[in-house]
């Protein structure tokens, strides 16, 4: 693929090409009814491949030219996105580039809420990532013929909000600076038509935000905040605030290497809060949405900050920097301050934030904070149902006395296990009581691949997160 976050591979026909092969979705117990059915040598060819219709597995079914007459899909009983990826990227290997470019597949007999998971599927399973030089050969992908019943446009638009996300994540930290994060972010904008203002570098300590200018000063890829605002003034206010830490060095205290390694990642923040843009902006789901990009590099210079310096945040607080590698809670403390001067109905930020949640949760699951405890139970049951899970954690109040400071109101990092738990307390500072907020700390990687989901940038919270907003400020 190019450098541009926003490719996109087409992966969806209108009408099935002449060599059209029909796919047969199956669940186990599905499977058996259907084999009582057939001819004798079908159940003999199945029985030799030992074929049992588990979830993502797949055969074809041949007819007596030998040619294929469909393809049976092993699915689970609620149809997962990874079921018909795997069968996307089966097809891929089993049928040459030539084939697949005169070939299309369809499907008919899907429950219909399970039709826009299978088509997810399908699309997160031509996702991939390359920077080689020249023109790589790109395997073609399997085309499938929208099934009836389909959310063209969701479907779509969950497509363009993931892949956004990994793309930019994936994007080596020389091709995705905060320049580059705010190119993205205009590109959201263009696309939908929203306003969208920058304040830039020296403009930041005018305008008081100087948390984010220290954290970024010692960078020759200028610090700034990016915001950006969509929708009708008369619709609930939706702020989301994104982590831009472009590449993180842990500054002065800096990480050793195979710390360093990721870092890349640590704008993932940024990337999540505008794929969720983009997914409620192409649904024109009835909000007021605003997002907020602290960008920023993390780097090592002569003019860095250090440990012991006190700051004075946007809200008034003054933080002792006891940490430059916990500089993540210092650029979002801005931000949420900032926020919240708007009062939004509901105040969401994304953040790779600490390696102690990775330790809790591991990589998957990214632990939630919210100052109100039924929003974090609303959550969660949005993201079972959107099979994107997180966990509630708390915001264990006898544990603040961790996050003070003989010297200033804060210090940004406490270093002792529990470090989730005190950077969100420590997040918690800076927002208004009467502003009903969120907080996910994730990792936004995946370490070993799986269909529909490769090795590399992922997306942890993005569904989960857009499901509770559906449901809360979505059309009935």
């Amino acid at each position: 693929m190019s450098t541009d976050p926003f490719d996109l591979p087409a992966v969806f026909l209108d009408k099935p090409r002449k060599g059209d092969i029909p796919l047969r979705p199956l669940t186990s117990a599905g499977f058996a009814d259907w084999l009582k059915k057939q001819p004798t040598a079908v159940k003999n060819a199945l029985a030799e491949s030992g074929f049992s219709a588990a979830p993502g597995k797949c055969h074809v079914v041949r007819s007596a030219d030998g040619s294929a007459a469909e393809i049976i899909v092993g699915v689970s009983p609620s149809l997962a996105p990874g079921d018909f990826a795997a069968a996307a990227g089966w097809i891929k290997s089993a049928f040459s580039p030539a084939s697949l470019k005169k070939m299309s597949f369809s499907v008919s007999a899907l429950k219909k809420a399970d039709v826009d998971n299978a088509c997810l599927g399908w699309a997160l399973a031509s996702y991939g990532f390359s920077l080689k030089a020249g023109k790589p050969e790109q395997k073609i992908q399997p085309g499938l013929v929208w099934p009836k019943g389909a959310d063209k446009v969701r479907v779509l638009a969950l497509q363009g909000a993931i892949s956004l996300v990994r793309n930019m994540v994936n994007m080596p930290a020389n091709l995705m600076g905060p320049d580059e994060i705010e190119g993205a972010a205009r590109r959201v904008g263009e696309t939908f038509g929203t306003k969208i203002s920058i304040i830039h570098d020296e403009q930041l300590l005018k305008k008081n935000f100087p948390l984010i200018h220290t954290v970024g000063m010692a960078s020759p890829r200028r610090p700034r905040l990016i915001d950006l605002s969509w929708g009708r003034v008369k619709d609930p206010k939706i702020t989301l605030v994104g982590k831009g830490v472009a590449f993180d060095t842990g500054g002065l205290n800096l990480k050793p290497g195979d710390s360093m390694k990721l870092m890349k990642k640590d704008m993932g923040g940024a990337a999540h809060v505008l794929g969720l843009a983009w997914l409620i902006m192409s649904l024109k789901l009835p909000v007021r949405l605003r997002v907020l990009i602290p960008a920023v590099e993390n780097s090592v210079a002569g003019n860095a900050f250090r440990p012991g310096d006190v700051i004075k945040s946007r809200k008034g607080l003054s933080v002792e920097n006891t940490n430059t590698d916990a500089e993540g809670r210092l650029i979002l403390a801005d931000a949420l301050s900032y926020a919240c001067e708007d009062s939004p109905a509901l105040l969401v930020d994304f953040a790779t934030l600490t390696g102690s949640a990775r330790v809790a949760l591991g990589p998957d699951i990214p632990p939630v904070f919210s100052n109100r405890e039924d929003l974090a139970g609303r959550l969660k049951r949005a993201s079972d149902k959107a099979g994107d899970p997180v966990w509630p954690m708390p915001l264990w109040q006898p544990y603040r006395k961790m996050i003070e400071s003989p010297v200033a109101d804060l210090v940004n990092s406490v270093g002792a296990p529990g470090d989730l738990i005190y950077s969100a307390l420590f997040l918690e500072s800076f927002v208004e009581d009467t502003v009903p907020w969120i907080h996910l700390d994730v990792f936004a990687w995946e370490n070993s691949g799986r269909p529909g989901r490769p090795k590399g940038a992922a997306d942890t919270g993005l569904l989960a997160v857009f499901a509770l907003i559906e449901d809360m400020y979505g059309t009935k």
